[in-house]
């Protein structure tokens, strides 16, 4: 049987702005390398700069842990007194906020692209990623694109979130379920 699928005629600028030129995306790349995805434990300090230098929008008390791949720091929002692990991922192709008094653990994989499979061509399919306020994303877990995490939510270590989940709950798993309320 032969496939429908034709990846010959993916074009990456459909569905997909940048927004940075060229040289600023490879100079990011560049700093990225050297600052963050290195094992190095450069200070938060050092990138909360280097993000804002590059458009990130970042509040008081980032703490960011060595490794952490950022890809669009021009698209990313972070509130006051926030954790990020070792070796998160964010792929932000559209806008990632994340509120105040959160932490992203080791591994998490915030996921904003995506593919249309319905499409041959398989054009992109990116959406944006919001963390409210006081939410925790426990390690190697997947949040995908246009997504939601509630206020004060907890996702599970290695749990997979496809759809937006409501304030004050305890989730885990794959399919997520709803576990408990965080807070009585």
């Amino acid at each position: 049987m032969m496939t429908k699928v034709r990846l010959d005629l993916f074009n990456s600028k459909i569905g997909l702005d940048r927004e940075a030129s060229k040289a600023k995306e490879i100079l990011w790349y560049l700093v990225k390398i050297l600052f963050f995805l290195s094992p190095i434990p450069y200070p938060s300090m050092v990138k909360v700069f280097l993000l804002k230098s590059f458009g990130a929008q970042i509040g008081k008390g980032l703490v960011i842990k060595p490794r952490v791949n950022i890809h669009f720091p021009w698209k990313l929002v972070v509130g006051d007194d926030v954790w990020i692990g070792e070796e998160a991922s964010l792929l932000n192709f559209e806008l990632l906020t994340i509120g105040n008094n959160v932490c992203i653990s080791q591994r998490v994989f915030l996921c904003g692209g995506n593919h249309d499979y319905k499409i041959a061509s398989m054009p992109y399919r990116n959406g944006m990623i919001t963390l409210q306020d006081g939410c925790w994303i426990g390690a190697v877990s997947f949040i995908g694109p246009d997504v939601t995490i509630g206020t004060d939510t907890v996702i599970s270590a290695n749990s997979l979130v496809t759809k937006s989940l409501s304030e004050n709950g305890v989730y885990s798993g794959n399919p997520i379920k709803f576990i408990k309320n965080r807070w009585e």
